[in-house]
């Protein structure tokens, strides 16, 4: 092989290589935060780590809190390696008291801002990239009608990663999973019902919302990438 021949092989194998990285990049920042929260789900029901709900650090559950800030003080810094390494009994606390929603079982805790349209895509979109949306029209928790949240909205697969993925796992809720709303300061606890899949121009369930018997909805498109469909979940006050 000729010198120039051995310069092209290497120029070609360095592109080459060059095209792998940057593919695996993209996959990587495209599909992470669902790959994330979907492995982290696995280890969670692998290792049977239970979440419970604390709004302040003066309830009983406040020895755990104690316990579990010690345990992170002696290298176990949260996210990922709490759950790799973290204790058996963990602690979610609401990320503002004001208006956010915890689901023990996925180990989610997120703020909700509310009266988002959810018809106007200029509107709801910046807020789906940190936080769940409070539709608008619909009613607030202690209140009789649906309390409609939802997240994870996007046109194409590759927009994925720019947005919160914490409403991924509503596949994963069942019956008689805990769901926990505080809304203006006030801890408001609910119980999965059902599930269901819908066509993504159903939306009864914000237009009719006064139904006079109050219910939590969370929606999530799905599949998850996509705008095809949307999984609901239905909860009741427990």
């Amino acid at each position: 092989m000729s010198r120039g021949e051995v310069i092209r092989f290497l120029i070609l194998r360095s592109i080459g290589n060059f095209l792998l990285l940057f593919a695996i990049f993209g996959v990587l920042a495209t599909f992470g935060p669902a790959i994330y929260y979907e492995v982290s789900f696995k280890i969670v029901q692998a290792r049977g780590i239970k979440y419970a709900v604390v709004d302040t650090q003066t309830s009983p559950l406040g020895e755990i809190l104690k316990k579990q800030k010690a345990e992170n003080s002696q290298g176990i810094s949260g996210g990922f390696a709490q759950v790799l390494a973290g204790p058996k009994e963990q602690i979610l606390m609401p990320k503002d008291t004001d208006f956010s929603i915890l689901i023990p079982r996925l180990g989610a805790s997120t703020k909700v801002f509310p009266n988002i349209d959810p018809s106007n895509q200029n509107e709801f979109l910046p807020i789906l990239r940190s936080g769940v949306a409070h539709a608008r029209g619909t009613v607030f928790p202690g209140m009789a009608g649906n309390i409609y949240l939802f997240a994870h909205s996007t046109d194409n697969f590759w927009d994925v990663g720019r947005y919160n993925a914490v409403f991924y796992l509503l596949k994963d809720l069942k019956p008689g999973d805990d769901i926990i709303v505080f809304f203006e300061n006030q801890r408001h606890n609910y119980v999965v019902t059902e599930s269901r899949i819908v066509d993504s121009q159903d939306i009864s369930y914000i237009t009719k919302a006064n139904t006079g018997k109050e219910q939590l909805i969370l929606q999530t498109c799905w599949p998850p990438g996509t705008t095809w469909k949307r999984l609901l979940v239905f909860a009741k006050p427990k």
